[in-house]
């Protein structure tokens, strides 16, 4: 089986499992030095993914791998979320994450740039439209994009932090004087 082949097949079988599991596949993807691949799956599900989960669907996997036995090498398999910063693989992320900061990477330049940081705006047939801190708008078309990840805004993300805290200190404060009250 060549490589692509082993690719195709480990896609299929992540897809499986996380549909069997009731989890989102991001991505899977082999990487590593020929002779030693390691297997990479993501997953996700609305409120992230657990140890568990990631250790299901390890275990999972690994069995069919070991069974199907096409991958002729020893190879690591690592199962985990996608992180903060997820990846973007499919236009269907894009529209999914508009409104998101992001940074993305394209294989030839668009508007005499290759890396642009800034907002999904959208998509738009088989483009990406982002605001680019750098160029404005620019429309990406998605196979000419070579890597793309969430951007973390570690400002707003503090400041939501903020008000939750305001919020929980309101609530106790008001716990407070009820049990005070009897």
């Amino acid at each position: 089986m060549n490589q692509a082949s082993i690719a195709e097949r480990i896609q299929q079988i992540a897809e499986q499992t996380a549909i069997d599991y009731g989890l989102e596949l991001v991505h899977a993807e082999i990487a590593g030095p020929e002779g030693y691949p390691v297997v990479r799956v993501f997953i996700d599900k609305p409120g992230g993914v657990t140890h568990d989960d990631c250790s299901e669907v390890s275990v999972h996997i690994e069995t069919i791998l070991d069974v199907e036995d096409f991958i002729h090498s020893p190879y690591t398999l690592e199962v985990s979320s996608p992180g903060l910063e997820r990846g973007l693989y499919k236009l269907a992320d894009y529209e999914r994450f508009a409104g998101h900061p992001a940074k993305i990477r394209t294989a030839g330049p668009v508007k005499g740039q290759r890396n642009f940081r800034g907002r999904i705006i959208g998509i738009d047939d088989l483009s990406v439209i982002f605001d680019d801190r750098t160029s404005g708008r620019v429309r990406l078309p998605i196979d000419g994009i070579a890597k793309a990840n969430l951007e973390i805004d570690a400002e707003e993300e503090f400041r939501k932090a903020r008000e939750r805290e305001a919020i929980d200190r309101h609530l106790i404060k008001n716990s407070r004087n009820r049990n005070i009250d009897r």
